[in-house]
């Protein structure tokens, strides 16, 4: 509230904290990314970072007399401050993997706001048009492409005829394989861990060779991880009557 008292009438919070107010585990900085619309007398001082736009935005979250941006808006304008590649690219999947918004008002905010700090933005929706919806399963992209291993759909949507089986994070239809990146930070209840090991053994069931993996893994036994996945490509077979749809936009 002080961050708007000294922004003045119609100024409205953007950026990490208004992400952590819509729920978002936004990266904890020292200032409050204010908006204010043109050129006015006020500039940021002290933890207060007044940001000059003439895109003010056209529907804002209010809370108890607070004024803040929705999530593309604030994501778009906090990942321009930033710095670590890994802090941009879990805003961007977190607020697509909670539905909090689309990828489609992340690349408009994107092609409307200003190019500068945009560059970490822009990779990191290149990887969510590609179905990545997690650092985990980024970080597993970056090892299976390190590897040389055959790039696999992310996030595919595998169908038995009009049911859908099970949403796998990385699947190779050739083979019949999928991986998991598996990781206790997305699962945030004993009936999603439960949902978890059913769609492991409905893929089971239909002849899908399926290999998990920890966040940890990927990150720290890169070459046992690449040796697994290598080896599974190579003993699987095609999964009979399994169609693939790519991830959901």
């Amino acid at each position: 509230m002080a961050a708007l008292l000294y922004a003045g009438p119609g100024s409205v919070i953007t950026g990490c904290s208004a992400l952590r107010r819509l729920g978002l585990s936004a990266p904890r900085t020292d200032q409050v990314d204010v908006l204010v619309r043109g050129k006015k007398e006020r500039q940021s001082t002290g933890f207060v970072r007044v940001i000059h736009t003439n895109r003010m935005p056209e529907q804002v979250c209010i809370s108890g007399g607070i004024r803040f941006a929705m999530t593309a808006r604030a994501v778009a304008d906090a990942t321009r401050w930033l710095e670590e590649w890994r802090d941009v690219r879990a805003l961007v999947a977190d607020s697509v993997q909670r539905r909090l918004c689309k990828i489609s008002e992340l690349q408009r905010e994107l092609g409307q706001g200003p190019v500068g700090g945009s560059a970490l933005l822009r990779r990191a929706l290149g990887e969510v048009a590609e179905g990545i919806r997690s650092v985990a399963e980024g970080d597993l992209r970056d090892l299976i492409k390190q590897g040389g291993l055959p790039m696999p759909v992310f996030n595919a949507r595998l169908y038995v005829g009009d049911v859908l089986l099970a949403v796998a994070d990385a699947w190779w239809a050739e083979a019949g394989v999928a991986a998991e990146a598996d990781s206790r930070e997305w699962h945030l209840s004993p009936e999603e861990w439960e949902r978890t090991l059913q769609r492991h053994a409905r893929m089971s069931a239909h002849g899908i060779l399926v290999l998990h993996f920890t966040p940890k893994q990927i990150r720290t036994e890169r070459s046992e991880v690449i040796a697994t996945i290598k080896a599974a490509l190579k003993a699987g077979h095609a999964a009979a009557q399994v169609q693939t749809l790519p991830a959901a936009g």
